[in-house]
């Protein structure tokens, strides 16, 4: 990509599935398949798709936004193969693979750059503009209008706040539209999602690999992440793992079959222990609210009890993890524990970030440019303070809503799709997406994510997911009018 790069309203456009009889089969689209009905799915939980697809053969399952909510009209479906850029892109974002075999180091960017190329002219044939408009997408227009608006008003280095708008930052929201956009079907769904849990396995296994070998690069006694670029650093990677474990987790428990728990299982309980031996304070608070979060929605119906079960597991994981661990978990609250002091120069960095915030409440003082104004020339540390601080009140504002807004609606769709959960597609997946947006949101107090890849991507997750799910709503709606 160039660098240049209750029951609720429904802000959404609902995702309809196509009808043979009213709409074209594209020939690009051919293999994937949609949820369908929620008993049928052919995701841990469902039951029966396998029958119905052989007993009926394939069924037409390209979903596409409808044209007006309600409306039941279907359109014919599109982007199979932007999706298959968007999956390539993601492994290679995800995996890195140019770090082990010879190829080129830019290849994402390629990858992504030819993935937009196609996406653009498809999205334009498909439904006559550029992109869906449920409400995260426009946050995230707006997150992007503040961003660009604090260029020309950086006060140090114009320079570098352009660098930082026009690098990661542009290239994750354009990723995120086409995931929005792209992501249409239960197929397409599942395997992003499966090769997320895949990075995060890799990463585990290696972090836990070093760490038992002893080496420890990072201060001594901390692991490097295996996978470089923005997993390299503990805490960074401790981030991407506190937030697919939950998926895992939920996942785990809504399968069926012994060996998809055992899988699904044996990976969240791998990610616990990479984020622990990445000694990572942020990652281990952001863990507890995890399994708080995991406790309090799949335990509903016994809650005081598995949460307590929940708080006494994470008091647990202090006690047996290795040797230092409790104490760097422990130097959160009384400094004098970190040997390093990296604790006190992150409570001047927090109030440093304030202050800055709140003398340039307009523009902030640019994207980037915080580290010129910081003591010692240091990152916030902390990403909402770095949007107060180098966007501005405005870009704050949206950027909270962007986090908040898609965890809202999963847990509405956990609610709604409670009852129908050993059949359904939607409850254990919304449990376990609202689960990691909550670790971003707690382990983000603690590192400068906030333009990294990781919240774009788990937030197109939640919005694939409702959106799904509203198609689903709007196809048992039509089905009940018409046996009226």
């Amino acid at each position: 990509m160039p660098p240049t790069s209750t029951e609720e309203p429904l802000d959404y456009e609902p995702v309809l599935p196509s009808n043979r009889r009213h709409g074209r089969r594209g020939s690009e689209d051919e293999g994937d398949e949609s949820f369908g009905h929620a008993a049928d799915a052919d995701w841990p939980g469902g039951t029966g798709g396998a029958a119905r697809r052989k007993a009926r053969g394939k069924d037409p399952e390209g979903v596409a936004p409808s044209r007006k909510a309600g409306a039941g009209a279907a359109l014919r479906r599109a982007h199979g193969l932007t999706f298959a850029g968007l999956l390539l892109f993601t492994f290679v974002l995800f995996y890195r693979p140019y770090e082990y075999v010879p190829l080129p180091a830019t290849l994402a960017f390629w990858l992504a750059t030819l993935t937009l190329v196609v996406y653009f002219p498809a999205q334009l044939g498909a439904e006559g503009n550029l992109t869906a408009r449920p409400r995260e997408v426009n946050l995230v227009l707006l997150f992007c209008l503040a961003g660009l608006a604090s260029v020309p008003f950086a006060k140090e280095s114009m320079a570098e706040a352009w660098a930082t708008f026009s690098n990661i930052f542009i290239r994750a929201i354009l990723i995120f539209l086409v995931i929005v956009n792209v992501v249409r079907t239960e197929r397409r769904l599942r395997w992003l999602l499966l090769l997320a849990l895949g990075s995060g396995v890799v990463m585990a296994a290696g972090a836990l690999s070093d760490f038992t070998s002893g080496k420890l690069t990072v201060e001594g006694y901390r692991v490097e992440g295996r996978i470089g670029g923005i997993f390299e650093n503990p805490n960074e990677m401790a981030l991407h793992l506190v937030t697919l474990l939950p998926v895992a987790a939920a996942l785990a428990v809504g399968s069926r079959g012994f060996l998809k728990k055992a899988l699904y299982g044996a990976a969240a309980a791998l990610m616990v222990a990479g984020t622990v031996v990445t000694y990572s304070r942020g990652g281990f608070l952001a863990m507890a609210a995890v399994f708080l979060v995991l406790a309090w929605t799949l335990g509903r119906k016994n809650r005081f009890a598995v949460v307590v079960v929940a708080l006494l597991l994470t008091a647990g994981l202090l006690v047996l993890a290795p040797g230092g661990y409790g104490a760097r978990i422990l130097s959160i609250y009384d400094h004098r524990l970190d040997a390093f002091g990296s604790a006190d120069a992150r409570q001047q960095l927090l109030i440093s970030s304030i202050i800055v915030a709140l003398r340039n409440p307009l523009f902030g003082v640019g994207m980037g440019n915080f580290v010129f104004v910081s003591p010692r020339s240091m990152e916030a540390h902390n990403a909402y303070t770095q949007v107060a601080a180098e966007m501005g009140a405005f870009g704050f504002a949206v950027y909270v809503l962007f986090v908040v807004s898609p965890l809202r609606r999963l847990l509405a769709v956990a609610r709604e799709s409670f009852e129908a959960r050993r059949t359904s597609p939607f409850y254990y997946l919304a449990v376990g997406l609202a689960a990691g947006l909550v670790g971003y949101m707690v382990a983000s107090f603690f590192g400068s994510f906030a333009y990294y890849w990781n919240v774009y991507y788990l937030v197109g997750y939640a919005v694939c997911l409702r959106r799904l799910y509203e198609a689903e709503r709007e196809k048992a709606a039509g089905a009940a009018a018409s046996e009226l």
